[in-house]
């Protein structure tokens, strides 16, 4: 009987460590995991139709499409501050984690975050992008 009850208190030893450890992973990379973000950059034009990128200045970049209730083209070559919502940000934030995880292991040097953002709101900082 007791050798079932040290075999049970390692497991939940185990648990917690693991636990512990997954959840200081996930936090020591500074990357939100908010379906909605807020993000400042420049605002360029990517491509043809109503495609944009927006490079922020933690060096993230976004692909955006021009909706209706924000001006993008108006934007343009200018540093906003965008509102929106990651698009599949389950699926997102598995593939930052990938990347996370390859950095870690010195395969995958780059580890910027890249998504699609649909911008719901933005606001103009200046008229130009700091680059």
């Amino acid at each position: 009987m007791a050798n079932k009850a040290v075999r049970l208190l390692l497991c939940l030893i185990f648990v917690g460590i693991s636990t512990a450890w997954v959840v200081a992973q996930d936090t020591d990379t500074g990357k939100s995991k908010d379906a909605v973000r807020t993000v400042t950059g420049c605002l360029t034009k990517s491509g043809g139709g109503d495609e944009y990128l927006l490079t922020a200045e933690d060096g993230s970049t976004w692909e955006v499409h021009a909706n209706s209730s924000v001006d993008l083209a108006g934007q343009v070559n200018h540093t906003i501050e965008a509102k929106g919502v990651v698009k599949h940000n389950k699926m997102h934030n598995m593939k930052e984690d990938s990347k996370n995880v390859a950095s870690d292991a010195g395969v995958k040097k780059n580890n910027a975050e890249h998504g699609h953002l649909t911008i719901t709101d933005l606001h103009m900082i200046s008229e130009s992008c700091q680059r």
